[in-house]
């Protein structure tokens, strides 16, 4: 019989664990922020200094330790090694150690702890290069299927979704709220939206986390990055103090040309009718046991219109798309150019704040939940 002190001593082993592999983990998550931008294999070459090519060798390549002992420069060209790489790797451990506390020893812990360092790479790329990987997203979509599956044949293993089902409905409604968002914000303010990268992005999320973890991410997110931009607005306007655009230059923002993507088009129309099909499902079952079942289908038919308002929004796109092909041909290069320093100076990458919310609702998600209904006084 195992006594509480071998417990304990068993638990402060595996925290020590979960701190190595997260660090090992945060080291080969540099590598991927380094070189997925750059369309480099981050299996060959081997780990080498970006200034002078030379390869590292393993003894300085030890997480944390190395970079501190080699006093942040390269042992060969004695150039500084940015302080990001043990900040990356400390960070990741840090990640790691949570997820341990929050899943302790069960399949859930190390795929929640793989998720955690796929977001640590997608919020640096789109902190640096305002590009979200599609190594990690796409990859992460069909893993997340994959872990619904694990989950369905064993339930008893902390994991979050446990049904394929749900892993779908997450897919498809993270795909359709942004692809909805960026399409209004193109068609009626004749600005760039959200981007495509994050639509993969809250598609990966709700595989993992279900319809429900898509909706807690957002709005996490969406209040996290509410208030940073607060104060990056305060900075620029009051401590900057950056002028605000002129009227010719406002003017001219309100000749840009801003095409309709197709792709978003045509998956907001696919989510919707694949969500639309699940609601009708849904009512035919009526499976709720805390709402009586007028009210639940009441809340059906209004889900159910908002979703033929976003099938309505696929369609309009699709058409103004077509009628963009001729414009869209006379882009040049300068304004793509022009087009992205527009984005620099007016826009903040949402990948960040999404990640962060959807790191959040996985580990508070249910708790969040059921604090919410408490309040509503549902239960």
């Amino acid at each position: 019989m195992i006594t509480y002190l071998q417990l304990e001593t068993l638990h402060i082993l595996f925290l020590i664990i979960s701190w190595m592999f997260g660090a090992v983990v945060g080291s080969f998550c540099n590598v991927c922020i380094y070189r997925f931008p750059r369309g480099e294999s981050i299996v060959k070459p081997s780990s080498h200094c970006p200034k002078c090519q030379n390869p590292i060798a393993w003894y300085d390549n030890i997480p944390i330790i190395s970079w501190v002992s080699l006093l942040g420069k390269c042992r060969y060209c004695k150039e500084s090694i940015s302080i990001q790489y043990p900040l990356i790797e400390l960070l990741t451990a840090v990640l790691f150690v949570i997820v341990y506390l929050k899943f302790r020893i069960s399949i859930a812990t190390i795929v929640y702890c793989l998720l955690s360092a796929g977001l640590v790479i997608v919020v640096m790329q789109d902190l640096q290069t305002w590009t979200i990987p599609d190594e990690v997203t796409l990859t992460g979509i069909l893993a997340g299927v994959g872990v619904s599956l694990i989950g369905m044949f064993f339930p008893e293993q902390g994991l979050r979704i446990q049904n394929p089902i749900d892993a779908l409905d997450g897919i498809a409604l993270g795909a359709l709220l942004i692809c909805l968002m960026d399409l209004i914000v193109i068609l009626l303010m004749k600005k760039p939206g959200m981007g495509f990268g994050d639509v993969k992005l809250l598609s990966m999320l709700g595989a993992f986390l279900g319809w429900r973890g898509v909706i807690g991410s957002l709005m996490i997110g969406s209040m996290i990055g509410s208030l940073v931009g607060f104060f990056i607005i305060l900075y620029y306007r009051y401590i900057k103090k950056i002028e605000e655009d002129s009227e010719e230059s406002k003017k001219g923002n309100e000749d840009n040309f801003y095409p309709v993507d197709l792709v978003a088009s045509i998956f907001l129309g696919i989510s919707s009718i694949y969500l639309m099909v699940r609601v009708f499902i849904f009512i035919q079952q009526n499976v709720s046991s805390i709402l009586p079942g007028e009210i639940v289908r009441g809340f059906s038919y209004l889900v159910i219109a908002f979703l033929l308002f976003s099938l309505f929004i696929s369609v309009v796109s699709i058409f103004i798309w077509k009628k963009q092909i001729p414009m869209q041909s006379k882009q040049t290069e300068e304004n793509e150019e022009e087009l992205e320093i527009t984005l620099q100076a007016h826009y903040i990458p949402f990948g960040p704040y999404l990640s962060l919310g959807g790191f959040i609702f996985l580990l508070f998600g249910p708790e969040l939940i059921s604090k919410y209904l408490q309040i509503l006084n549902i239960l």
